[in-house]
């Protein structure tokens, strides 16, 4: 998964992958898996193990601070970047795993993702 646009070269990216809406997209203890990736000329590759053909979403933060979550300020709107796949947004929250689900087919496929801030 290639992240792109990003605002700074700062800190680092977190991203995970769910296989259902359960703590979709915030809680990373439910997710799948969860990396922390690299950035360079603000951009970064997250890549995750293989998974087998299924349905899935991915949430992804720019955590530029290097502080290891999602800072957020007044009524809980994020301070730092974040997207999920589908570009999907949600309403007075965040997006709902159903706008951002994907049919993964079990071969390597790269999404591209345009952090939002």
């Amino acid at each position: 998964m290639q992240l792109v646009d990003l605002r700074s070269n700062n800190g680092k990216i977190g991203c995970a992958l769910f296989n259902s809406d359960r703590g979709f997209p915030k809680d990373r203890n439910t997710a799948l898996q969860t990396k922390w990736c690299a950035l360079a000329n603000k951009e970064s590759l997250c890549s995750f193990d293989p998974v087998p053909a299924g349905t899935y979403a991915v949430a992804c933060f720019h955590d530029e601070n290097n502080n290891g979550r999602m800072d957020t300020g007044l009524f809980g709107i994020p301070t730092e970047g974040y997207v999920a796949s589908n570009h999907a947004k949600g309403f007075m929250g965040p997006p709902s795993f159903n706008a951002a689900k994907f049919s993964f087919p079990g071969v390597a496929t790269q999404l591209r993702l345009k952090m939002g801030y």
